[in-house]
Order: structure tokens, then C-alpha cells, then sequence
């Protein structure tokens, strides 16, 4: 499988597809082999091709963060790491 990226897209902020300069930007394929994990920074601009095989392909999206909410809104899931910086 590959994934295409936006090299420090997430160093915009909030970056949106239609105000991508192409003038400034390029893509970067990343080939991720079956099983494989690809690392990221939520912000990253990022997308897949659709399977090859029509099979469905599995993904899990984790996101850590060092930031509280403010009260009125929870983690869904929150688990404290220790040492972890």
C-alpha cells in the first residue's frame, strides 16, 4: 500500500485541500508494506488509493495528545501515561 503526503502540510495549521499552493507544494509517496504501520502528525496532509483487490483494507487511528480539555468537554477514551513526553 502507499500513502501520499504533503511534506510539513501540518505545520499550517489548518490546512485545506482546495488552498494548496502546487506552485510551493509537492507529494511524497510513502509505500507502507501489508501489516505495516505509518506514523504521523494528525495535521499531516495525507491520502490512500482505493484497494487494489476489493478487499477492505483495516486501519486504526490512534492520537496521542499532552493537552487537557477545557471542562465542558471529555476524552472519549484517556489514559495517563507515565514519563512519556
Amino acid at each position: 500500500m502507499s500513502s501520499t503526503v504533503i511534506p510539513k502540510s501540518h505545520l499550517k495549521k489548518i490546512y485545506k485541500p482546495q488552498n494548496i499552493d502546487w506552485k510551493t507544494e509537492s507529494e511524497t509517496i510513502c509505500n507502507i508494506e501489508k501489516g505495516g504501520i505509518m506514523l504521523m502528525k494528525p495535521l499531516l496532509l495525507h491520502s490512500s488509493k482505493r484497494t487494489i483487490n476489493d478487499q477492505k483494507r483495516r486501519v486504526i487511528h490512534i492520537e496521542f495528545s499532552n493537552q487537557e480539555l477545557p471542562k465542558e468537554l471529555n476524552w472519549s477514551e484517556k489514559m495517563m501515561l507515565d514519563n512519556f513526553e
